[in-house]
């Protein structure tokens, strides 16, 4: 006990032994690593701390690695980077070893020293992040190409890489035309075959929103807020490119969080090209939560790729996506943590989000609405029925073991939390959600909505081809329900809107040659019927989602469905195009900070 608490001494600079043991005494009753604690409660760098540890240890320190050194870092599974705390590097004519070690360790290499005097010259300590940097860069070529192709050999038959060939994309095409065809001709010919068709293509959709808005939620009573020391390490994972404007927001949101810090891993995935933004994350790093990760620049240039090429450097026995906009519930992740701890099946949780600018404009307020339907109404209904769930782009928490054993995410799919929620589903891996909520900021313009909506209804085209490549396969793995329930979704997100804006076109004319629309037998009526029921069933999900989510002051704008929807047609015909033309293309979304949202009422 007299070494560590010297040693306390040495890295707190004090030479108070009082006020070295009550900090050491606190580290061990919080279980953290003193180490650790110095640096988080007393404010030191965690190079000044090691630097000062080293020093009272009898080693040499290096703040970084010197450059030009001749050395190797090839763990058995790229997994094992996260745990890897030293590593040997040609120096000279000798071999020496480069080591991060924790408190006990610093104890360990102090009393082993006297008696092997020669590790002096065969051993190093550096800062952890420091050495976390050098073993990023040392594995960068082997990340990535397990970011590019790691999904690949784990699903050779259901992914984006593999299966979206020219003609599964020209066929698709092709196929959803006539099929939105034949639906919209179905009461002119062969009626007896192609309105059972078209009713099934259309009816289901609005079926599943109506049994959704008639499905209470599972009640979750209230948690206790567990004791730190009994929460695991949780991994934060925000893929950043050029979003230097968002740093600021972001830290102040990471900071806030209600999680032990000593538990927290934060990494902000930068894409190497992003050069003001990877500025920006390094000059406010210092804290041991954050860390830096630079992603090399290589196609494909999506998200999904950033996260898989991080996520074998996580150390949490959890994991979670924020994206730059999003600002979490402070107790989200202790809340999400409880879950996993008490439902042992229970793979991933999507927290709920929540749009905070709604009350801006119109095209805000019909996105703030659509997004209260969908988290607030139909995701919960989904997880109760035990049916496929198209997880959010954020916010998703995940047990670390299983998503690296599913493979983590597709890279080359751009709505890769579409793709990752069915192959959960084929898994028949339990998937809920969580109270708990992350605000995000709706786009306010034209453009970066339809460029936005554009890549979300081409990343679901993606999905909908590629689970459907060998149909009975998916059936198999998924459970024939849950198989007609993803059909029935994915097609009636990317049919609707193209039958909407036909259905709406069919009646102008009919209107502007004068004929009656509600004759009857006619087809106005048959359409009218399907469009109310359309409507009716978004706008009842749509109501019970603001209820819930206490945004009644949204409602007046939500009249304006029929136009929103309009709006969704032109975005899913864009899809179409830029599926043929450039299948992995990513629109990049612009964000800026934002002031807080109006208290919800």
């Amino acid at each position: 006990m007299s070494d560590a608490i010297s040693l306390v001494a040495a890295i707190l600079d004090d030479p108070d032994r009082q006020a070295a043991g009550a900090a050491l005494e606190a580290a061990l009753n919080a279980e953290v690593d003193p180490l650790l604690y110095c640096c988080l409660v007393h404010g030191i760098d965690e190079g000044t701390a090691m630097q000062r540890a080293a020093h009272w240890a009898g080693y040499a320190f290096f703040d970084r690695l010197p450059t030009a050194l001749a050395g190797y870092v090839a763990p058995n599974r790229l997994e094992a980077l996260a745990g890897v705390r030293v590593f040997t590097l040609r120096v000279l004519d000798r071999d020496v070893a480069f080591a991060a070690p924790d408190f006990f360790g610093l104890l360990r290499l102090a009393r082993a020293l006297p008696g092997q005097p020669h590790l002096r010259q065969r051993l190093c300590l550096l800062p952890a992040p420091a050495l976390r940097s050098y073993l990023a860069d040392a594995a960068a070529e082997a990340l990535v190409t397990d970011a590019r192709q790691g999904l690949a050999r784990r699903w050779p038959y259901a992914c984006a890489q593999l299966e979206l060939t020219a003609f599964a994309r020209y066929g698709f095409a092709l196929a959803l035309l006539l099929l939105a065809a034949m639906v919209l001709v179905a009461p002119f010919a062969a009626e007896l075959v192609l309105l059972p068709i078209a009713l099934a293509l259309l009816v289901a959709p609005a079926a599943i929103r109506l049994g959704a808005v008639g499905t209470a939620p599972r009640p979750v009573p209230r948690p206790q807020r567990p004791p730190d020391e009994t929460l695991p390490v949780y991994s934060v994972l925000i893929p950043l490119r050029n979003e230097a404007a968002m740093v600021p927001q972001l830290f102040a949101g990471m900071r806030a969080l209600d999680y032990p810090p000593a538990s927290l891993d934060i990494k902000f995935v930068v894409e190497s090209a992003s050069t003001e933004t990877l500025a920006a994350v390094a000059a406010q790093l210092g804290d041991p939560r954050f860390s830096l990760v630079a992603v090399p620049d290589a196609p494909p240039r999506t998200k999904p790729k950033a996260l898989d090429y991080a996520l074998p450097l996580c150390r949490g026995e959890y994991v979670v996506v924020f994206d730059a906009e999003d600002q979490p519930d402070p107790d989200q992740l202790w809340q999400a943590a409880l879950r996993f701890r008490d439902t042992p099946d229970l793979v991933c949780l999507q927290a709920s989000l929540v749009i905070d600018n709604g009350h801006h404009n119109l095209l805000a307020a019909l996105f703030a609405g659509e997004y209260a339907g969908l988290f607030a109404v139909l995701l919960p209904a989904l997880a109760r029925w035990r049916l496929p769930m198209p997880l959010g782009g954020t916010s998703n928490h995940f047990r670390l073991a299983a998503l690296r054993q599913l493979g983590g995410w597709d890279a080359y799919n751009v709505t890769e939390d579409a793709d990752l929620g069915m192959r959960l589903a084929r898994r028949r891996l339990r998937v809920e959600t969580l109270g708990a909520g992350t605000s995000e900021h709706a786009p306010e313009r034209l453009r970066p909505w339809l460029g936005q909506r554009t890549r979300w209804m081409k990343g679901w085209m993606q999905t909908f081809i590629v689970h459907n490549r060998a149909p009975f396969r998916l059936v198999r793995e998924m459970g024939l329900g849950p198989a007609l329930a993803f059909e029935a979704l994915v097609l009636g997100m990317i049919l609707a809107p193209l039958l909407h804006c036909g259905l709406i076109v069919g009646l102008v004319w009919h209107i502007l040659h004068g004929l009656p629309l509600l004759q009857p037998g006619g087809w106005p009526v048959f359409y009218l019927g399907v469009l109310a029921l359309g409507y009716a069933s978004a706008l009842a999900q749509t109501v019970l989602g603001l209820w819930r989510t206490r945004r009644l002051m949204l409602l007046p704008a939500q009249v304006l469905l029929p136009a929103y929807w309009l709006l969704m047609s032109l975005a899913t015909l864009c899809a179409l195009v830029d599926l043929l033309r450039r299948p992995f293309y990513w629109f990049k979304s612009p964000h800026r900070p934002v002031a807080p949202a109006p208290p919800a009422q």
